[in-house]
């Protein structure tokens, strides 16, 4: 237990057997169960995850017969945590990329009821984020974006971190069953929790890149993400703005969504009836102007309403820890 309190460490596994037996082992004592998922591995991962349960009675070991996707995994991992009571349920890669000295750090704002969902955050500081590749780190700086305008969270960013805390009243609430599954469950856990009023924070933490490989495929990884972030920024708008309760910020954003592209469009229509049919531009130019400016003040009205929204009713904490030293032995004593 910590401070009184049973904790989960929530661990998905997909091939990871060089690292999987460093990762179970370094989680600290005092942590309640281990709930590790392999995700229908095809590598020695299974063998390894059994050989620590025989040394380790704290581990749940949950098999994905087939590969399900490190979303569903998760999802696998939090219904057991919710099965057996546990008060806060932390996520961490099977990979050794996440310090388990910092666990303390995000479960930190949960016992104090600041947050009810705490994430890791790499962007901080250059050192932070040290050894990700540009491509890596410009691919995360557009779904960060695009995770802001689809989750309402306007504050947080790296959105790809998977180094969690949430707290059980926050598991009990969302639909586990509908987590999307792929590498960006954490973009869609985001919107769910905004929909539900629940309060999210970040939490400096630097990466640790050592010999694990990462199994995304960027390109395609950023625009299955990106559609699927788009699909729910609307199922936010409508759960949270109309079904749920009703706030006219719904309003400005369909009128600027509509006004907009309408505008563009009659921009290039007149175009065309300039150098094509030899029209005249200056009333149908002017027209497509006023209407792409009127667009933009409705949808810039909708995003300033809808980060006000963030601050009155999800009120986030301030984070003032100071930044730790860069991590050079691991038999240092847990991060606080």
């Amino acid at each position: 237990m910590y401070r009184d309190n049973t904790v989960a460490v929530i661990i998905p596994a997909y091939n990871e057997e060089d690292l999987i037996v460093p990762t179970l082992n370094g989680v600290p004592e005092w942590v309640d169960r281990i709930i590790v998922i392999d995700d229908g591995s095809k590598d020695g991962t299974l063998n390894a995850i059994k050989e620590c349960i025989h040394l380790n009675p704290r581990i749940t070991l949950i098999q994905h017969e087939k590969n399900q996707g490190v979303g569903a995994a998760i999802a696998s991992g939090y219904k057991a945590s919710l099965s057996e009571g546990i008060r806060y349920s932390v996520v961490m890669a099977g990979d050794n990329q996440m310090d388990p000295r910092f666990i303390p750090r995000l479960l930190k704002p949960l016992l104090k009821n600041d947050a009810d969902y705490t994430k890791g955050n790499r962007l901080i500081t250059s050192g932070y984020r040290e050894g990700m590749s540009r491509w890596r780190f410009l691919g995360n700086a557009v779904l960060s974006f695009l995770t802001k305008i689809a989750s309402g969270y306007w504050q947080l960013m790296d959105p790809q971190n998977g180094f969690t805390a949430i707290t059980i009243d926050a598991l009990n609430t969302i639909d586990l069953d509908n987590i999307y599954s792929y590498y960006g469950y954490c973009n869609d856990l985001l919107v769910k929790l905004n929909v539900y009023g629940f309060r999210t924070t970040d939490i400096p933490i630097p990466a640790r890149y050592g010999n694990e490989k990462s199994k995304i495929r960027y390109a395609p990884y950023i625009l299955k993400v990106s559609w699927m972030l788009l699909r729910n920024f609307f199922w936010r708008l409508k759960m949270k703005y109309l079904v749920l309760s009703f706030n006219p910020i719904i309003l400005f954003y369909l009128l600027g969504l509509l006004i907009s592209p309408v505008s563009i469009g009659l921009g290039l229509f007149s175009l065309y009836h300039k150098f094509v049919l030899g029209g005249n531009l200056f009333i149908r130019g002017v027209l497509s102007l006023l209407l792409f400016i009127i667009g933009l003040q409705f949808l810039s009205f909708a995003m300033l309403f809808d980060m006000q929204m963030e601050t009155t009713n999800q009120p986030r904490i301030s984070v003032h820890l100071p930044l730790p030293a860069p991590i050079t032995n691991l038999e240092l004593e847990y991060v606080e």
